[in-house]
């Protein structure tokens, strides 16, 4: 008898959204009650600089939270928002919270220099003598590296490794950050509040132990995937198909992907993104890489036999997303692999589910096999875009693929493939007509 599983929870972007300012107003709630009237009558520059500078560290310290939530990896989050807008919104209140920590920093000794009436150089001695203040600086400090490290020049020339390490002293950040909350005033004068504080953080420690730690553990022991077999797929890419148990337990949904770690000795340290690239069938999962970088194409020397440990399912490019029963599929290199597995399965009669796919050359074609037989099997409608950047032709026009798809604008349509290209896809079907809400994509660089 199969089992059956109920459908996984999704949280919409606009509900995590209203959350996370639900929230912010909640700690602005915070720092309104740990007002003093007297002090707020008076207006001294003084009260001002102290009042703001407690707005602005409770604030950061509630970024840094949400920093965290956002990376948690809960699958109800994860499968409703996507994997990519995740990072993004991470990276953006990653910038938030350092402005707002720098703001802090400054007002908080402005504040102390002008009751004290002394310099900011002696403001910031006296700060010195306090270990919660230290705290604080070095926690800043630690947010200022892993802010630099991921900036897009600086992670694009360092190892995936030695960026992740990195990044992970934002884990250390948190804590001393959380250190010097509660000795604030706006939480150590306060019970309720200290107790409120406090269970936020260990929940958000709990949640991060859970699905960072103890869930990946779980699967890999509960599934046990190792390697069966890597079937070259053209000059750059390769498949990798892996048997494991109770596959059916992963919930894993065509268009979503999973985070493999290759146990091997130069793959072991790395969770690498792939998408599957076919249903999951039996006992059996695959995935489809193109060698586009040293882990990529060492994936090309693994042997039968190899044990897998396999994170997720990640990802909200999945059916649920439909809105429209006519379907457009826009791929674009490697980004074939989970267009691949919705174009098997969505439902849809005939050309109701076309595939578009873009490729400089036809030897770039990824699963042209069974893209073919799916199509054939399916009457489903697939066309190659193929010419080089550099051509005249441009097969990515809105006149070419309103020729190609006539009823364009009456479609979903779900677009996956390298930056440039989806930009390009994205403003082209805009000037096709494709309201914007009905672009549905992940990123395939995050």
């Amino acid at each position: 008898m199969t089992a059956t599983w109920p459908a996984p929870l999704r949280l919409a972007p606009h509900t995590v959204r209203l959350g996370i300012g639900a929230g912010g107003l909640l700690v602005t709630g915070l720092w309104a009650l740990s007002a003093r009237p007297d002090d707020v009558a008076a207006l001294l520059p003084g009260t001002l600089f102290a009042s703001a500078a407690r707005l602005t560290g409770l604030l950061a310290a509630y970024g840094v939270v949400v920093m965290l939530v956002l990376m948690t990896r809960i699958p109800a989050v994860e499968h409703g928002v996507g994997a990519d807008r995740l990072a993004r919104w991470h990276a953006w209140a990653g910038r938030y919270v350092l402005t707002l920590c720098g703001a802090h920093a400054v007002l908080a000794l402005l504040a102390y220099a002008t009751e004290h009436d002394v310099s900011l150089v002696a403001a910031g001695r006296e700060f010195a003598r306090h270990p919660a203040l230290l705290a604080a600086a070095a926690g800043l400090v630690l947010l200022l590296t892993a802010g630099v490290v991921s900036a897009r020049r600086m992670r694009a020339r360092m190892r995936h490794e030695t960026w992740r390490a990195v990044h992970l002293l934002m884990y250390v950040a948190a804590g001393a950050a959380f250190w010097h909350q509660l000795a604030g005033p706006d939480v150590a004068g306060h019970w309720a509040a200290a107790w409120a504080w406090s269970m936020l953080h260990t929940s958000v420690a709990v949640l991060l132990v859970w699905y960072r730690l103890v869930v990946p553990v779980r699967q890999a022991l509960r599934h046990a995937l190792r390697v069966v077999a890597v079937v070259p797929e053209g000059l750059e890419a390769v498949s990798v198909t892996m048997r494991g148990k109770d596959l059916a337990a992963l919930r894993a949904e065509p268009g979503q992907f999973l985070r493999w770690r290759f146990l091997t000795r130069r793959l072991w340290r790395t969770s690498l993104p792939f998408s599957l690239s076919a249903p999951v069938r039996g006992d059996e999962v695959r995935i489809t890489v193109k060698a586009l970088g040293d882990h990529t194409r060492r994936m090309r020397r693994l042997r039968p036999g190899v044990r897998v440990w396999a994170t997720g399912p990640f990802g909200a490019l999945t059916a649920h997303r439909r809105t429209r029963r006519r379907v457009l599929l826009l791929a674009g290199g490697v980004g074939i692999t989970p267009l691949r597995a919705l174009f098997e399965t969505l439902p849809g009669k005939g050309r109701e589910i076309t595939l578009l796919y873009r490729a400089d050359e036809a030897e770039d074609l990824v699963l042209r096999d069974e893209l073919e037989a799916i199509a054939a099997e399916r009457g489903a409608g697939l066309f190659y875009l193929l010419g080089s950047p550099d051509d005249p032709y441009n097969p990515l026009a809105p006149e070419v693929l309103r020729g190609l798809v006539p009823d364009l604008a009456q479609r979903d349509v779900y677009l996956c493939g390298p930056p440039g290209m989806t930009e390009a896809a994205r403003s082209a079907l805009g000037r096709a007509g494709v309201p914007a809400s009905r672009i549905h994509s992940e990123e395939f660089a995050f």
